[in-house]
């Protein structure tokens, strides 16, 4: 097999390094849709206390992220920098995950709220080890500016199966189970098990290029002066702010998508078929969102998406409870159009700027960029899991009994215009984005003589 190399890439590469999404993807929509509800409904941890033990294990994040972004960097293997990373972390990511839905029999408070917040800081190191080193290869493995939008692409069809593995399918094999107990942990072991074998087929799949003398310089540099460097660089600060922005809002809606259908609607198994048609048609526009973005920029196709999401969700918030669920299953479709931009362009984007930062600093550091990003991600999920859950307390939200208007009320506003105003601020972000194709190509330009004189 050949070396990674700049431009076009092999259809192999592009499936190979894709399939590692999806365990990134069943990580994140599985804690999305279904850990705080296992939670608060099965562990029986009040939901605010689950919020809190959410955010402590996010917070934690704040040492492991950039740490092993900047280890990554600098890990000298036969097998490349990254690649390691993927082998040696694949199967303590499965592992962590089937703990995370693993019910111990606690019953105190105090105990349960101790255990969740253990397992949740241990599963987020796994992530942390295995993906952050993973997200770090996309920017070497090319810089043609619109290949990186196709390679986010094959990336974003394997997060759209995750997401239909992890929103979809979870309710059916939990189903296959005697207790709700059992079912979680044999969803557990099931994705644990999924998680494992997509970490290593990227690690099979690719093989990554010498940089040892591009990297010299970043060796030398202490991990608080990366960081500085990577908040100063101003085009990955706006792509940084707008995905933790909208994804505090994506966070709070799937997260709540379970209470809604189960307490507004009465019947949570509706859910299942609403996911299929959000995550069918994220699938069939994904193709749409990468020519679009050719057509009229990245930032742009990712707002116009962005604006058809937050329209779904003002129709949800006033009619979905009155009209019922066919209208819910037409606002899915809106959804999923909307969520295929989320899915592809914001991995399209972030290469860029780091090019940029590369090019105006003469270091490149992937895994300190992605170090960030992975952290601010989680920082941003962990927020929306703290407000979730001091909203449910506040609005009087009881598991498993028949909700008050106010429960009803909090959770409706849960669905809609709550988680609005993040994808507001996102979408504003969005639109200050400054590298198009031209400034890219003179990014690209600058870099060819940064290198040349390097030689």
């Amino acid at each position: 097999m050949k070396a990674i190399e700049k431009g076009t890439l092999r259809f192999t590469e592009k499936w190979g390094y894709g399939a590692g999404e999806f365990s990134s993807s069943l990580f994140w929509i599985t804690i999305s849709f279904w850990l705080m509800n296992f939670i608060t409904d099965e562990l029986g941890l009040a939901a605010s206390l689950a919020g809190v033990a959410i955010l402590i294990g996010k917070l934690w994040d704040a040492v492991t992220d950039p740490l092993v972004g900047q280890l990554s960097d600098i890990t000298k293997s036969r097998w490349g920098r990254r690649r390691p990373w993927l082998l040696f972390g694949a199967i303590p990511f499965g592992a962590a995950f089937f703990l995370m839905f693993f019910s111990p029999g606690l019953s105190g408070q105090t105990e349960i709220f101790l255990w969740v917040t253990f397992i949740f800081m241990l599963l987020c190191t796994a992530y942390t080890c295995a993906i952050i080193p993973y997200n770090s290869l996309l920017p070497e493995l090319t810089s043609n500016f619109n290949e990186r939008s196709a390679l986010s692409g094959y990336k974003s069809v394997f997060a759209v199966f995750a997401t239909a593995v992890g929103g979809a399918l979870a309710l059916p094999i939990m189903g296959l189970f005697k207790t709700s107990k059992a079912g979680f942990i044999g969803m557990g072991a099931i994705f644990g098990v999924l998680i494992t074998i997509s970490v290593l087929i990227p690690f099979f799949s690719l093989k990554e290029k010498p940089v040892e003398k591009i990297y010299q310089k970043a060796q030398k540099t202490n991990i608080f002066k990366k960081n500085a460097e990577a908040f100063k660089n101003k085009p990955f600060r706006t792509i940084l702010y707008t995905w933790v922005l909208i994804t505090i809002g994506v966070t709070l809606i799937t997260s709540n998508l379970v209470y809604y259908f189960k307490y507004v609607l009465g019947d949570k198994e509706l859910m299942m078929l609403a996911n299929v048609i959000m995550i069918a048609t994220s699938l069939v526009f994904i193709p749409i969102t990468v020519i679009l973005s050719k057509k009229i920029g990245k930032n742009i196709t990712y707002a116009i998406g962005m604006i058809v999401f937050v329209a779904s969700l003002f129709v949800l918030f006033f009619a979905g409870h009155i009209v019922g669920i066919t209208l819910v299953y037409i606002l899915m479709f809106f959804a999923g159009l909307g969520l295929s931009t989320h899915y592809v362009l914001p991995w399209s984007i972030v290469p860029d700027t780091i090019d940029y930062g590369y090019a105006k600093t003469g270091i490149k550091q992937e895994g300190v960029y992605y170090g960030i990003w992975s952290f601010m991600i989680k920082i941003g999920q962990a927020l929306a899991g703290l407000v979730l859950g001091l909203l449910l307390d506040a609005f009087g939200f009881i598991p498993d009994i028949v909700q008050t208007k106010s429960s009803l009320l909090g959770i409706r506003l849960l669905a809609g215009p709550i988680p609005v105003v993040f994808f507001i601020a996102g979408i504003w972000f969005l639109f200050k984005y400054p590298i198009g194709k031209k400034e890219y190509a003179k990014i690209q330009a600058d870099i060819e003589k940064l290198e040349t004189a390097k030689k």
